[in-house]
């Protein structure tokens, strides 16, 4: 029996899965403003959002990140950019393509990212915004938000996290931590099908929004807020994951977020704990709850994750490049429990001893 461990998407639980097995509705009427409606009220509400919008966009995480830059700075502008991965990377080649300045904070593979860190980049000028891929997905960093909120507040920055492999497992508090836009994407701890993403905005951000004209007509977030005030979007959206989103959103607030975090913290420290214990490691940075990258002495991370596909049908995150025979990444994101982990942990074990 085949089960992913993987960060995105994740494994999909029997509701959603049961849901997606029905005929696509027709979508401009009432009855799908009403789900538009539910949904980004509890996503809202999740997000601790309670002034802001949600905007639902029919495209991936990298599509999202992309509208929201477009949407919220300008050429006037000047960005601070942590910089320590592939998706982090990803807002400075954004930043890149639309002239929009910025100064990326480095972090290189197996640093923590510190406050001197920033404020060595801040003191060499002036700037406006703040992009911060809060879980850095590629190598499981979690980056401090209580101080980065705290340096923003100083510097009256706008913040803008990319929450997308974060949400659901690690605390993402618009109100506490002062975010003015956050981005999510459907595959990750929402453990829908990918193609859809969600940017919630702040009432900060959003009188950005109203002045600044992006050079696209689809991804205009002044269309879309218009659209989101009759529950609607202005082109054709990923109309079942959003009945499927109305759906999770319902039981994951029903269940309570702390719970959910509590939940995946407690998968992520058994599964780091027993790691240790057959002679694997992971890395020393603070870690999100979402993912843990084991790290493997003898460097046979992908002759394992070739065996874990073949043998046991489990499917885990695979690195790229110089880390490919180092590491992979687990996730403990999505239909995921104890007992999962302890089997991936076994298997893991058995491939070893051989």
């Amino acid at each position: 029996m085949s089960h992913l461990f993987t960060i995105g998407p994740v494994e999909m639980f029997p509701e959603t899965l049961e849901i997606g097995g029905k005929q696509v509705p027709y979508f401009r009427n009432d009855e799908f403003s009403q789900v538009v409606f539910s949904a980004s009220a509890g996503l809202k509400r999740l997000l601790f959002n309670e002034n802001g919008k949600i905007i639902l966009l029919t495209c991936s995480g990298t599509g999202a990140m992309e509208a929201t830059i477009m949407n919220c700075f300008t050429k006037k502008d000047n960005l601070i950019i942590i910089d320590g991965g592939s998706f982090g990377h990803r807002f400075t080649q954004i930043c890149d393509t639309h002239e929009i300045p910025y100064k990326a904070v480095k972090v290189e593979q197996g640093e923590t990212l510190t406050k001197d860190m920033i404020d060595e980049v801040i003191d060499s000028g002036k700037f406006t915004g703040f992009l911060v891929n809060l879980d850095e997905t590629s190598i499981g960093q979690l980056y401090d938000i209580q101080m980065i909120s705290e340096v923003c507040e100083e510097h009256r920055l706008l913040l803008v996290v990319d929450a997308i492999s974060a949400f659901l497992a690690d605390e993402v508090n618009m109100d506490k931590y002062g975010i003015d836009a956050v981005i999510l994407s459907s595959q990750k701890a929402l453990s829908l099908a990918p193609g859809l993403s969600v940017v919630a905005l702040s009432e900060r951000m959003l009188e950005r929004v109203a002045v600044i004209d992006p050079k696209s007509i689809y991804f205009d977030f002044k269309d879309y807020l218009k659209n989101s005030e009759r529950g609607q979007t202005p082109f054709t959206p990923a109309v079942r994951v959003i009945i499927e989103l109305e759906e999770i959103v319902k039981r994951f607030e029903k269940k309570g977020i702390e719970n959910m975090i509590q939940e995946t913290s407690e998968i992520a420290l058994y599964f780091r704990k027993r790691i240790k214990e057959i002679g694997l490691d992971y890395p020393s940075y603070p870690l999100s709850n979402a993912v843990t990258p084991v790290i493997f002495p003898d460097k046979n991370a992908d002759i394992v994750y070739k065996k874990l596909i073949d043998k046991y049908g489990f499917t885990v995150n695979p690195s790229g490049g110089d880390n490919a025979k180092l590491m992979f990444r687990v996730s403990h994101v999505g239909k995921q429990s104890i007992e999962d982990a302890e089997e991936l942990i076994c298997a893991i074990k058995e491939i070893l001893d051989e």
